[in-house]
């Protein structure tokens, strides 16, 4: 695969979820060579071919799977060229209930959204951090911002993510390895079909791709939320008092 002028080549960990085909829509629209990484790579031909077709970059599709640890660093020192960008969107929301009852139901939704980006992330940082170059970016969740009783257990994963990225953020501040945390709140996704999401309060999978890109391009902070309003909305459910908190059903 070749690189496209001096655009950094871009990983897109998670490329089969609609959050990541928009980002990798956005960045091959930038001129960026993409690579789509996700199980069952081969299935992804169609979205590489009519990716590479409408926008003329390279795009490429690799095998990775979150949960096959094992596999991670052979998985790294496979990738040619290395990128420059690696976008993490991987994660599984599973339900509650389930979770609840079911303790491989809740150590897989606990892993796809924590130790796997965690462990996958941290092994390009090691990587970006020795050539003195490269941007991260990790998609958390607001609902790592409060643990609530409709999806804490998805919750409690998504705010040891955005701990990790952080901590990882303050390690290589000067490094020359930028450290992204982007959350995008409700997102009109396969994930949440049949959920009752508020309008304002739901973006679309472009909207995330172009806050990505923008802030990769440098124009946003570190902590990205998609609708700014759900800083706000964060912000007030995280004021409340635990007497107070304990007695809502969020």
């Amino acid at each position: 695969m070749t690189q496209t002028s001096d655009r950094e080549a871009v990983l897109i960990l998670g490329g089969r979820s609609d959050i990541g085909q928009a980002i990798a829509a956005r960045f091959a629209a930038a001129g960026h060579a993409v690579n789509l990484a996700a199980r069952g790579a081969a299935s992804l031909e169609p979205a590489r071919a009519d990716m590479a077709l409408r926008h003329g970059v390279p795009v490429s599709a690799a095998e990775f799977d979150v949960l096959d640890t094992a596999a991670m660093a052979g998985f790294v020192d496979g990738l040619d060229p290395e990128p420059g960008i690696v976008v993490c969107v991987v994660g599984a929301m599973g339900k509650q209930a389930e979770s609840e009852r079911d303790l491989e139901a809740a150590a897989r939704v606990m892993r796809s959204n924590y130790e796997g980006p965690a462990l996958i992330l941290g092994l390009f940082a090691e990587r970006m951090a020795a050539r003195g170059r490269g941007v991260i970016v990790g998609v958390s969740s607001v609902a790592g911002d409060r643990g609530r009783a409709s999806n804490y257990v998805y919750g409690s994963a998504k705010a040891g993510f955005t701990a990790f990225l952080s901590g990882l953020r303050n390690r290589l501040h000067g490094a020359g390895v930028r450290v992204i945390t982007v959350k995008p709140g409700f997102v009109a996704t396969r994930m949440t079909e049949g959920m009752d999401t508020p309008t304002p309060l739901t973006a679309q999978p472009d909207e995330v791709g172009r806050a990505v890109l923008r802030a990769v391009e440098g124009r946003g902070g570190d902590v990205l939320y998609v609708r700014p309003v759900w800083r706000l909305v964060m912000g007030i459910i995280g004021a409340l008092p635990e007497s107070v908190f304990k007695k809502t059903r969020l």
